[in-house]
């Protein structure tokens, strides 16, 4: 009797309580089976997808799943582990010597980002504590070919180089929130309810045209390769609204396996690299010695033998072409004869007109990197500097800087800020040049081009094409480099309406020829030649007789 009345007691205590857990106070276990249970999970959002001017694809997220561990429920399975590293392709010692050294936590990243074959062979083990978590990746469809321009977001898609850092906040999307039923091994058994939809990034649309960008990269590389070169750029502007329509570099590498980027082919060098201009900066002395009034494009310029001394320094053209007039100094590039109308133009008026093409600053582009070009104060230049200036030394500047100087020469005489991005504010137009002054130095720069012109070779026929070569002894502690060369181009087409402009760099040309007439001119030959047809820019040079004819006779 005593035994069955302890009985009925505690049957009747166990009652009580049982009503008292599941009907009077039945919040408490429901909300300790939620904690265990019940969890917020992110949904990731997709980022913006990057597009050229057309809409083809440069940048795009796929989504993937990576693989994690709760090292608390995945030590119960150690002797499977090797299975998993097998799977994972993971190396089973270090896998374990990475999990135990994180037992105290409860979210471990064994690999990220894997195929899809790898993620369903993974949980296919049945390995407790294992799980699948959904991301997305980036994927580059153009590969090395716009790398260093487009470039690269990290394993958490955050933008870290190129343009997908630049345009990080628009790009990225707003992570999402919902509330799940996990099971006892973590998994996802039910969706419970939507706490916050994800927000996509916004997709950019460049103005970079990806025809051109295969075209361009296609023959700097063969270029580069031709002449045995440590690397190169090619720049190519819209001559009307300054647009980025291609920008190349070598070497390159595929930011969809980084395994062999560095920081020589990862860096933009059209954007970071500075150099000085050479050659390619007559054109803009000239400009300046005509709207100072002190010169036409007929004046004559006495260069002499070939050589000539300014305060003590001696200057030498390739040979020695006598009396040139302006015009000549452009077409033959003589050195001496740019110096003397450097030396003879005010000092104010030459920093004047460069500072007013750009150099000295940034192009305004806003792609990060960006170095800032060097032009000195014009009052402490003594007769040594501007005579140097006049063919393009104690100057520095990147590939598109010069690019858009020369987009100034292509259009009336108006800067116009660089644009990478389609819908951006196209920006403050500034008149630097005198249309007059700018028409006559681009018909000095047809001559170039011109049989007998240093840059023959960048002809496209039946296209009127202006430009100027540049050669330049690279910089090195001490003075300069006497086996070490930039190699430059940069030109207009068609020279009668101008529709693109383009910069071609080749950096230390090892194979013998290392002039910019001989190493950079036929790149831009060939990419121009491929661009007007890919364009649909008519012709401009088929029968009638065009004004750089007047130029061709020797001598001028």
């Amino acid at each position: 009797m005593v035994v069955g009345a302890l009985l009925l007691v505690g049957l009747a205590v166990l009652v009580g309580r049982a009503v008292d857990l599941q009907v009077l106070d039945s919040g408490f276990l429901q909300s300790e089976g939620d904690a265990r249970h019940l969890r917020v999970v992110d949904i990731p959002a997709h980022r913006g997808n990057i597009l050229d001017r057309h809409g083809e694809p440069l940048a795009v997220s796929t989504p993937v799943d990576s693989v994690w561990v709760k090292p608390e429920d995945f030590l119960a399975a150690r002797e499977r582990w090797p299975e998993l590293a097998r799977t994972l392709g993971l190396d089973p010692q270090r896998m374990a010597d990475f999990v135990e050294a994180r037992q105290g936590r409860s979210f471990v990243y064994l690999r990220r980002q894997v195929s899809p074959e790898v993620a369903r062979e993974a949980t296919e083990l049945g390995l407790p504590g294992v799980h699948l978590r959904r991301e997305y990746r980036r994927y580059y469809p153009t590969g090395e070919v716009a790398a260093q321009l487009v470039g690269m977001t990290d394993i958490d898609e955050k933008g870290i180089a190129g343009l997908e850092m630049a345009w990080e906040e628009q790009l990225s999307g707003r992570v999402g929130k919902k509330r799940v039923i996990k099971d006892r091994l973590g998994h996802v058994v039910e969706d419970v309810e939507r706490l916050r939809p994800p927000e996509p990034g916004e997709n950019l649309r460049l103005t970079l045209d990806r025809r051109l960008q295969y075209l361009a990269y296609r023959e700097l590389k063969a270029a580069v390769t031709r002449h045995d070169a440590k690397g190169g750029s090619a720049v190519i502007l819209d001559a009307r609204s300054a647009e980025v329509l291609a920008m190349v570099n070598q070497p390159s590498f595929n930011p969809n396996n980084r395994d062999n980027a560095s920081g020589a082919s990862g860096r933009n060098r059209a954007v970071t690299d500075l150099l000085e201009p050479g050659s390619t900066i007559k054109p803009f002395i000239a400009a300046a010695a005509l709207a100072s009034g002190r010169f036409e494009p007929d004046t004559e310029v006495e260069t002499g033998n070939g050589y000539h001394r300014v305060a003590g320094m001696e200057i030498r053209d390739v040979r020695g072409y006598g009396t040139l007039e302006v015009a000549g100094v452009i077409r033959k590039s003589s050195n001496i004869g740019a110096a003397k109308i450097a030396l003879e133009t005010p000092p104010e008026r030459l920093w004047g007109t460069l500072s007013a093409l750009g150099f000295g600053g940034t192009s305004g582009s806003g792609f990060p990197g960006e170095a800032n070009g060097h032009l000195g104060d014009f009052f402490q230049w003594g007769k040594v500097e501007r005579a140097t200036l006049g063919f393009g030394y104690g100057i520095s500047t990147t590939p598109l800087q010069l690019a858009r100087a020369y987009t100034v020469l292509a259009r009336d005489g108006v800067r116009k800020p660089v644009r990478f991005v389609a819908d951006r504010n196209p920006g403050v137009r500034e008149q630097v040049l005198d249309p007059e002054v700018q028409r006559a130095v681009r018909r000095m720069m047809e001559a170039v081009v011109a049989p007998g012109g240093t840059g023959h070779r960048a002809d496209v026929p039946g296209y009127r094409v202006a430009g100027k070569t540049g050669t330049v002894k690279k910089a090195v502690a001490g003075g300069y480099a006497d086996d070490r060369y930039q190699a430059l181009f940069a030109g207009l087409i068609p020279a009668s309406d101008p529709r693109l402009v383009m910069v071609v760099t080749i950096d230390e040309p090892r194979n013998g020829e290392y002039y910019g007439g001989q190493v950079a001119a036929p790149v831009f030959s060939r990419v121009m030649s491929g661009a007007v047809r890919l364009l649909d820019i008519p012709p401009d040079d088929l029968d009638e007789e065009q004004p750089r004819l007047a130029w061709r006779e020797e001598g001028q």
